[in-house]
């Protein structure tokens, strides 16, 4: 992948999938563009070293290590969002999916990115691990960490449902 053209062509037949995983990850769409325009800026920089096959997994790893970077900055720390979608989910319950994406946000960084590029995105454990840099041992325990802060979180005792790849729903 050499040129300028092959470039925005990838850029704009996959940038809203990764905005969606940047905003799952960071709970706020105005820092998911943000994400993603950085991590477009440093896939351009780098687009003779990517190869084609490997655009998507390039484009989660630095968008992941860009919202885990970015979450450790002080002043993010002190910031709450409280920003509904901008499209609801058809035939959903909507108030569960916020109620999941609340108890999303109460997930420490790492633990997060672990979630959703495992659950949200469909990656295998061993994807995740390329994907975020770590082993397949913290990915699992990652997950597991995450998914019970988020259990915990849930009123009622909802549990998330990690085998649905359709959508993100609470079982009651």
């Amino acid at each position: 992948m050499r040129n300028r053209d092959d470039f925005v062509a990838v850029v704009q037949d996959r940038a809203l999938v990764w905005r969606r995983i940047a905003y799952l990850i960071c709970g706020d769409w105005i820092r998911a563009e943000d994400l993603v325009q950085q991590a477009l800026l440093r896939m351009y920089v780098r687009w003779n070293h990517i190869e084609r096959a490997t655009v998507d997994a390039y484009a989660r790893k630095v968008i992941t290590r860009l919202a885990i970077d970015e979450s450790r900055r002080p002043y993010r720390r002190s910031e709450v969002s409280g920003e509904l979608p901008e499209i609801p989910v058809a035939e959903v319950n909507v108030a569960d999916i916020l109620a999941v994406r609340a108890a999303l946000q109460q997930v420490p960084p790492r633990q997060r990115a672990a979630v959703v590029l495992r659950y949200y995105h469909g990656l295998s454990v061993a994807e995740t691990a390329a994907a975020l840099g770590v082993t397949q041992g913290t990915v699992k325990s990652q997950t597991a960490r995450g998914l019970s802060t988020m259990r915990a979180e849930l009123e009622d005792g909802d549990v998330l449902d990690p085998a649905s790849s359709e959508s993100i729903e609470v079982k009651k």
